[in-house]
């Protein structure tokens, strides 16, 4: 045996496709199908109200029901979900933070129904609430109860689930949002430490090393594929080194870092999609070539994330790129290929370094909670810094900011190389969640209701009552009503403060045309920001209101989760003279539509509106139709060119020209 080659061959990590769409129904055969081509684990994708604890006739919900994953009422739907997939032989993943407790008390119900050994169900709930309030968008109440209820799921998956991951710190969308290496490992790591101090008192000292061992990570894997597979090895040597020397776990076992991971998404582009496979295999490999920090399930995004949902055919192309790299290739049969390496460990060390310093930053501040508005702050900041090295062509992205000529893609014919899916999905399912409440047992739904109610107010484990009350028929929106009158509701901190930052280089002429307007205006040209809907991610409105801030325009935004209302009564009060509306979730349609229709009846129907998101050409041309006066698109990079569109529509001499 030569010194490279290992005895034993390494196992294959999880091979997952991130799915869920429409109805339960539908999610159900796609799932079927996927297992059927070699899928290995189930990753399931839940839509908005889903995530953020309404039911699917809530009106936060309109045109959000089914949009970005599967929408989940009820057992009926969990029942449906998982038909034909014996649970007790699944591993199955639910990108849920929030509302975890319960999608997890329904999956639970689910697997009692069909015979399951619940003590032998595995898997993971995602679970964090931490980067919720910082990138994401899916929290309901606070920082202080959200980590209680974190504590009752691994508590109660500890008891009662041994083999179940109850909480997945997520680093992924820290990236997403703008993190660089070293936040992203302090980041994540200040969420581990939040969490594991809040399980410490809740079991006995012996039993503490093995719930240490079932806290799992999901990262996200970027572009820059050696910094990336250095910050996994950060990552295994700072875990290992928290868990000894912060809670004296001995078992190296217990203290070993256990990660799933997706790939980058934000670095998939409109333009040249195809080019997204090459991106998608090449971040892959940072997460798979070093078998000291190889991920143990992976799932990857499909070639067309960045123009809408993507097709079966897609998420079967990324699949077969997994199942190629894992048993075609002879990767897993060697050990770990970077042992040794003088550049992989100066850079390792230097990873460590940095988020070691920006650990003990966070830990005076109170640790991850005390810490949530300084983070917000620096992603945006640091997201700032990305796209501006973007926008001055010092960070290339092919098809993008170089190279940008091209042949037309054939994989965009017909469809337009994406699913749509059919609007009348929002009214069948709410005719379901009728018929369901409808048909079971008032009186049983009211006294299940009442016991989580009186468990969450006296601080106890929410697990058993929601388990119960799952049971009783129970609906998504009335468990969470419960938390919400428990709890109360929060609004995270939005990262974009008032004043103006230190990157206003190479933006004079746009605060000279801004200071023009604004003359002729009569006072500062007032610029509203707003995310109707239930879309949490708010990257794209946070760099637009700080851009626009730094180019001198009086900004309003507060943030995610606005009904079209309150951005109508926002516009009246600041007398806005241009709005912006952020909409990634695909429900752009029915909520520009009535955001239109309130502004034309608030006597607002002159003032300009532009929309921002990920929008089909046809849907595009919908919006316009409206009245819509911009429509911005991932490919719509340049935020400069974004600023001078909204000082044009605010300028009374060029409306007057018009």
């Amino acid at each position: 045996m030569t010194q490279t080659e290992t005895p034993q061959k390494d196992r294959p990590w999880l091979i997952r496709t991130y799915a869920g769409h429409s109805t339960a129904k539908a999610s159900n055969a796609l799932y079927r199908s996927n297992l059927a081509k070699g899928q290995t684990g189930l990753s399931v994708a839940f839509d908005l109200p889903t995530q953020t604890g309404y039911d699917s006739d809530h009106v936060l919900a309109r045109g959000e029901v089914g949009k970005v994953g599967v929408p989940v009422c009820h057992l009926g739907d969990m029942r449906t979900l998982f038909d034909e997939i014996p649970l007790e032989q699944m591993n199955t993943s639910m990108t849920i933070n929030a509302t975890a407790p319960w999608l997890l008390s329904l999956y639970i119900a689910a697997a009692e129904e069909q015979g399951a050994d619940i003590s032998q169900l595995q898997g993971t709930v995602q679970n964090d609430l931490i980067k919720e309030y910082l990138s994401r968008g899916t929290y309901i109440c606070p920082p202080a109860p959200s980590l209680k209820m974190i504590g009752d799921v691994a508590e109660y998956c500890y008891k009662h689930v041994p083999k179940w991951n109850p909480m997945n710190v997520c680093s992924y969308h820290l990236q997403e949002a703008g993190a660089t290496p070293e936040q992203e490992l302090a980041f994540a790591l200040a969420t581990a430490v939040a969490v594991l101090d809040e399980l410490k008192p809740r079991v006995a000292d012996e039993d503490f090393p093995a719930l240490c061992g079932r806290i799992s990570f999901f990262v996200n894997a970027g572009i820059r594929f050696v910094t990336e597979m250095c910050k996994m090895r950060a990552f295994v040597d700072l875990w290992d080194e928290i868990l000894t020397e912060r809670y004296g776990v001995e078992n190296p076992k217990f203290r070993r870092f256990r990660y799933g991971v997706q790939v980058n998404s934000l670095g998939l582009t409109e333009q040249q999609p195809e080019n997204n496979v090459y991106r998608i295999l090449i971040e892959m490999l940072a997460v798979t070539l070093s078998k000291k920090a190889r991920a143990r399930a992976v799932q990857l995004p499909a070639w067309n994330e960045a123009l809408g949902l993507p097709r079966p055919w897609d998420q079967q192309w990324s699949m077969r790129m997994q199942q190629i790299l894992a048993y075609e290739t002879d990767l897993l049969e060697f050990d770990d290929l970077f042992d040794g390496n003088p550049a992989v460990d100066a850079k390792v060390e230097a990873l460590k370094d940095g988020a070691r310093h920006e650990l003990a930053n966070l830990d005076s501040m109170g640790g991850a909670i005390g810490a949530i508005e300084y983070m917000k702050g620096r992603l945006v900041d640091s997201n700032a810094e990305r796209l501006g090295r973007i926008e001055r062509n010092e960070t290339v992205v092919v098809g993008v900011n170089k190279w940008t000529e091209g042949e037309q893609s054939p994989l965009m014919t017909g469809d337009g190389g994406i699913m749509v899916v059919d609007p009348a999905v929002e009214a069948e399912q709410i005719a379901r969640l009728d018929a369901w409440k409808a048909e079971r047992d008032s009186a049983a739904v009211e006294e299940a209701l009442r016991a989580l109610r009186e468990a969450a107010a006296k601080g106890e484990n929410v697990m058993p009552a929601s388990i119960k009350a799952a049971r009783a028929g129970v609906t998504t929106g009335e468990w969470a009503a419960q938390m919400r009158a428990v709890h109360g509701e929060y609004r995270g901190p939005t990262g974009v403060s008032a004043s103006p930052s230190n990157k206003t280089e190479g933006l004079d002429d746009l605060r000279d045309a801004v200071d023009m307007v604004s003359d002729r205006l009569g006072r500062r040209l007032s610029f509203l920001i707003g995310k109707p809907g239930l879309d949490g991610h708010s990257n794209g409105a946070e760099q637009i209101a700080f851009r626009a801030r730094d180019c001198g325009m009086d900004i309003r935004y507060e943030g995610i989760r606005l009904t079209p209302e309150e951005i109508v009564n926002a516009a009246l009060e600041d007398k806005s003279h241009v709005v912006g509306l952020s909409i990634l979730s695909g429900s752009h349609i029915p909520l520009v539509e009535e955001l239109m229709r309130r502004m034309r009846e608030a006597g607002l129907g002159d003032v300009p509106v532009v929309v921002g998101g990920i929008i089909p050409e046809e849907d595009a041309r919908r919006l316009r139709e409206m009245g819509v006066a911009r429509v911005y698109t991932p490919k719509d990079f340049e935020l400069n060119t974004i600023m001078r569109d909204v000082v044009t529509l605010a300028d009374p001499q060029a409306v007057a020209a018009e």
